[in-house]
């Protein structure tokens, strides 16, 4: 009984260790996250408004101007895809949990944190959400669907100028030469993207117009043709 009692002691003692162990583990991080949470408001803040909860495109401009970045930077864009960021050169307090994901809640530390965030955005498996996304953040107006020549061909420069360079200088000669469209729509951005990845590019050979092409890479793979049809 003795014997018993001894084990049943150890084993209460053993049990109320780790319970107290844990309490104090979890304490000590729940703290450290409130106080990691009070450091990125703070940063939010600075450069933020406290009656708007929002950072503006000034307080933007100052933010890139400290992580020593210009503003059109593109990742500048992936800190707002990964901030989901709704509203073009705005940021409110979804801020907190893309900074928290980043474990950055400095300037300094925000700044050390591109180079991780660039390879996330560049995996295959960010890398379509992202593209999405940037059509989307350009959509300054509401219930607007689509996005001017000009804007599109900076857009693509940005986006996706240094993975596919041959693709998109000549996609965007040829929507700056061309008359038929104004805007391009979601559809025929998703559309080039896909043509990036899946088309053998300059000779087209695998390009099949009766497969779902949006219409204007049915004529831009014409318009390529006829170019290099004229070279030769």
């Amino acid at each position: 009984m003795a014997e018993f009692s001894c084990h049943a002691a150890l084993r209460l003692s053993f049990i109320l260790f780790n319970y107290f162990c844990l309490n104090f583990f979890y304490s000590a991080s729940s703290k450290a996250s409130t106080k990691e949470m009070e450091r990125i408001d703070n940063l939010f803040y600075s450069y933020g408004n406290r009656s708007s909860s929002m950072i503006d495109p000034e307080g933007i401009e100052a933010l890139c101007s400290d992580m020593e970045i210009d503003h059109t930077d593109v990742r500048i864009l992936m800190l707002a895809w990964k901030m989901k960021a709704e509203k073009q050169g705005y940021f409110t307090l979804e801020w907190r949990q893309g900074l928290k994901a980043l474990r950055a809640d400095t300037v300094s530390k925000l700044k050390k944190a591109l180079p991780e965030l660039e390879k996330e955005v560049r995996r295959a498996s960010s890398f379509v959400d992202f593209y999405s996304y940037a059509f989307r953040y350009c959509l300054t107006e509401e219930k607007q669907k689509s996005i001017d020549i000009e804007s599109i061909c900076q857009l693509l420069d940005l986006v996706l100028g240094s993975q596919f360079r041959a693709q998109v200088d000549y996609f965007i000669d040829y929507l700056k030469t061309q008359s038929d469209y104004k805007v391009i729509n979601m559809d025929q951005w998703m559309g080039f993207y896909r043509y990036c990845n899946e088309i053998s590019f300059p000779d087209h050979k695998n390009y099949d117009p009766e497969l779902a092409w949006p219409l204007i890479l049915d004529n831009f793979v014409e318009w390529m043709r006829a170019k290099q049809a004229a070279q030769n």
